[in-house]
């Protein structure tokens, strides 16, 4: 399991903890979500979430709204995101970053180098 990349494995006194990139990618989706301005979250080929979900047509094996990497600095994230309309997007992103680092950090204890995050679209609320 060490050698898995899908896992951050994290050599402890006791022994190794290994936590999923999974549940680091569903820290950062709870974070976001709580960010004002920010409508929803895209795939990195440009679909929605949804649409990935339902198999429409940027639904490819691969497709996420946050990728992880573990690198020698720390984690270093790609959200997906969208944004509503009115919203300043450079102020939300920011505030996208914000969040996510802070709880990622928190509820990990892992260290987080860098947050890209990219803006795909902006959405109209009814």
């Amino acid at each position: 399991m060490a050698d898995n990349k899908e896992y951050l494995v994290l050599p402890e006194e006791d022994g190794t903890i290994h936590i999923s990139e999974d549940v680091i990618a569903a820290i950062a989706v709870g974070a976001v979500r709580e960010v004002e301005g920010v409508s929803g979250m895209m795939t990195n080929l440009g679909g929605s979430v949804t649409d990935l979900m339902n198999n429409k047509k940027n639904a490819q094996k691969g497709a996420k709204a946050v990728k992880v990497e573990k690198t020698d600095d720390g984690l270093e994230m790609e959200l997906y995101i969208t944004v509503g309309y009115g919203h300043p997007v450079l102020e939300v992103a920011e505030s996208a970053q914000k969040a996510v680092k802070s709880s990622i950090e928190a509820m990990t204890g892992c260290t987080v180098s860098a947050i890209n995050i990219h803006v795909g679209g902006v959405t109209m609320d009814a």
